[in-house]
This record gives C-alpha cells, structure tokens and sequence, in this order.
C-alpha cells in the first residue's frame, strides 16, 4: 500500500516509468529522472518484497539527508503496518523497529536506511540490495559513503543509484557520464511519464505552438494538456525547470556557473551526432574520420597519471588544413602505455603531428615517445611538446571556443561536447571544468587547435601581446 497522490492509501500499481524500469533493470542500475514519478517508492516495494521473500537478505537505502532517509522508512513501513496481521505477527514479526531499521528474526533479513552524511552506513555489513536515493544531493563526504557501500555489495547483489539532476557535475554526473565503462544500466525517464503533468487546456491561450513545442508534439506526441503543462512550469520555475523536470539526458545537467561555450552550438552538434564509423579498445578508441592520402594530421595530447580514479588522458586527431576532428583517444593510459598508442594512432593518421602537454605528466610521455621512435614531435622553443601556462591556457580556450561558435559541425564526439557543456568561467575570471566534471577533451582539442595556429604564426603573435599586456599592468 502506498500513499496516492490524489490522498488516502491504495495498492501500488506501477506507472509508465516504474513499469519500464522493471523491465529493463539489472544488477547495477543508474536512473537519471524528473520528480515525482515513484522511482523510490516502487525500488523501496522491490527491495522490501526481496527482504521479506528471500531469508538472510540485507537491504539498505540511503537517502541525501537524515529527513529524506526517516521519510522513505516511513514509506517502507508502511509496506509492512498493511500486510495481514497473521504475517506481521508470524513470519514478519519485528526485533527492533525504529526510524531507521526493521529487523526481521525468524527470517534473519534485515532493511535499514542512512544518510549519505553517515560515512560508516555500510562498513562492516555485507548488503544484498543497495538503493542510493538523490545521489546528485549528496555531501561532499557522501561520496567515501558510496565508495564504501558499494565495496560491501556482492555481485549477485542489486544496485540503484537514482536522482534527479543538479548540475554538470558531482558524483552523480560522473557516474551517469561513465555507466558504460562501469557496466550500468541507464535509465532515463522524463516528466511525461507522468500522466498527472497535464492541464486543462482552457487556462491558457495554447496555439500557436513554439518550434520546440511543435518538435516535442511531433516527436514524442505530447498532447495539448502536457505543453500547457510544460508552459505553465517553466513560467514557475524559469531556468530550473529543465533540471527539475528533465526532458533529455543532456540538457538536465545545468552548468554551475556561466559556461565558457556556446551551450546552443554544442547542442545542434550533440542532436546532429553519430556513432563513430570504427570503436576498438573496448572504445577507448574512437574514428569519425580515417587518414586520407597526402592529408596532415595533428594530435593534440592532455596527458594524466593513469590511475583507475584520477583524470583521463586523452588525444584529439584533427585534420591540419580544416581543423575538422577525425578521431579520440580517451582512457587511464599510465605514460609508457599512453606513449606506444599515440605512437601507433600517429602512424595511422600520416605520421601526424604529435603536439603533448608537456607539463606534469607529460614529460614522461614525451621521453617514451622518443624512445618509441616517434617521428615528429611537436617542439616549442628548442623543447619538445607543448606549455599550457597561465598565459596560453586562456588563449587555447577562447581560440576553442571561436571555433566551436563559428564552425560548430568540426566537432563529432558527443565526449567531448559534454565536457564543454560543464567548462565554466568563474568569478575570478578563470575557466575550468565544474565541480566533478572532467576537461581531458577539452583540453586535448584546445591543444591540438592552438598547435595548428601557431604554425601561422597566429597563436604566439596573440600570446605575446597578452604577455606584453600583463607586463605592463605589473
């Protein structure tokens, strides 16, 4: 039993996208969505139904705060206060019941929720279905939470991570941006599913039909009610309402901050996109574009340290006359191992240009590069590789992001689009990829574009007048 909307208690019967969620779940499921279409409600009925059905089962569901975790119980027992009194009595008696745990002796299975702020909620325990509740809201510590409640799950054990968005970043972001490297199973379910989002349509002049109103009719077939609907809350919420009641994957995760590219090119691009013509490396390795004959290519290279929870390196092949992106290289590479496949990608594509930052990292790469044989690396100033200072780096992204303004259809990896979608100028003046977010693409392309500008000459003649320019304000 659980609580309608319309008030008063009734039986469960799965919605649209409760209904689909059952049908397409897995071990491991993230689940991105609007409010209020009963995800919690129905993982909390699933996994209190296994608790109670599958003796020496262990069920715990964390929620973002202490408020969220004691109301999702309350949901959890309800489920049990309507069950036949001979039930609650017998099998299903309780040892201890409490705002956070019910204890089930005679089945030795157990359902307990937390907050995300508790950083010990699965040490010690081995936990059969894990149900993580709002994960985009969850504490900065939260996240060790997670690491150490997923650890304590089994593989034969289930997992939801669920939320509604809340930015281009965190540890949400990061894990729905990743879901095919970590084996999830994404499931996304926008406001419609939800057949309560609708009004009547004599409260609002309804036609003429905006363009994007006329392309949601068409595509998804919303009904005059739902855009009446969709009007009157986005007139509430403004520029929440695409994070709130999310419409795509892509746009529900707004940028906290002023995004340093323009958010209307890149979707054109993202909407136009498609899959690569060739993925190999357990896609890790992505061509648009194979080398053409008596074409040259550049690489731009961001190299990273390699570890399985640091940054990703990455490498961008771009055509040297167009500028167009042919292909990416984007994975945990430890140097030597980032070293030999750039080498191998170069070859590929002409013996390119291999322009790599040399900074951090980079020194390594460079040395395995040369000992790998590597013809032509990108020198600058009688070093090979490429500087990314404090003055360059501004310099590399706004010449990024002019291209991407001007000359948008350049650009064929959705990887690379996001990035920029949650690449923010903060207050200060400075630009960098969001809280949780990553910017090795990002980067890599700036590098790549900026190497094909110097070669005119056009690149350093601009850093050097800025580089004048802060020497005379010193």
């Amino acid at each position: 039993m659980v609580r309608s909307k319309d008030l008063g208690l009734i039986l469960l019967h799965p919605n649209r996208a409760q209904q689909e969620y059952s049908r397409r779940c897995t071990k491991r499921n993230i689940v991105l969505k609007a409010r209020q279409l009963g995800i919690t409600t129905y993982v909390a009925a699933r996994f209190f139904i296994q608790t109670i059905a599958q003796p020496g089962s262990m069920t715990v569901q964390v929620a973002h705060n202490q408020e969220s975790a004691e109301e999702i119980f309350k949901i959890v027992h309800r489920f049990w206060e309507n069950l036949p009194e001979e039930t609650r009595e017998g099998a299903l008696v309780t040892a201890r019941d409490n705002v956070r745990q019910m204890v089930f002796p005679r089945l030795d299975s157990e359902y307990r929720v937390a907050s995300a702020a508790d950083l010990n909620a699965g040490r010690g325990l081995t936990i059969h279905n894990l149900h993580c509740s709002e994960v985009a809201r969850w504490p900065r510590a939260g996240i060790e939470a997670l690491t150490s409640l997923r650890a304590a799950v089994p593989e034969q054990g289930e997992i939801v991570l669920e939320s509604t968005p809340n930015g281009a970043g965190g540890a949400f972001y990061e894990e729905w941006q990743k879901a095919e490297e970590t084996g999830y199973t994404r499931h996304f379910f926008p406001w419609w599913y939800d057949d309560h989002y609708a009004v009547d349509t004599d409260r609002i002049a309804l036609y003429p039909l905006t363009p994007e109103e006329q392309e949601l009719v068409e595509r998804i077939g919303l009904t005059g009610e739902q855009i009446a609907w969709r009007r009157v809350n986005r007139a509430q919420l403004r520029g929440l309402a695409a994070q709130e009641y999310a419409e795509d994957p892509i746009s529900c995760f707004r940028a906290s901050g002023e995004c340093v590219f323009d958010l209307d090119a890149i979707d054109r691009v993202l909407d136009a996109s498609s899959e690569p013509l060739e993925m190999s490396d357990n896609r890790r390795l992505m061509i648009w574009l194979p080398p053409q004959p008596a074409r040259e290519y550049i690489i731009g290279v961001d190299p990273a340290g390699g570890g399985a929870d640091g940054d990703y390196s990455c490498a961008e092949v771009i055509e040297r006359r167009t500028g167009m992106q042919c292909a990416e290289l984007h994975g945990h590479f430890p140097p030597r191992e980032l070293a030999t496949k750039l080498v191998a990608l170069g070859k590929r594509y002409n013996n390119a240009l291999m322009v790599v930052e040399r900074n951090n990292h980079g020194h390594a790469v460079l040395v395995y590069l040369r000992t790998e044989g590597c013809p032509n690396v990108y020198r600058e100033r009688h070093q090979d590789g490429w500087l990314t200072s404090a003055v360059s780096r501004p310099a590399m992204i706004e010449n990024l992001a002019a291209v991407l303004a001007t000359e948008p259809t350049l650009f064929r990896s959705p990887r690379l689009l996001n990035e920029c979608r949650t690449f923010v100028r903060h207050a200060d003046g400075s630009s960098s990829a969001s809280t949780g977010a990553h910017d090795d693409c990002v980067m890599a392309m700036a590098i790549a574009l900026a190497a094909r500008r110097s070669e005119a000459g056009e690149f350093w003649r601009d850093t050097t007048l800025e580089l004048s320019s802060l020497a005379c304000r010193s």
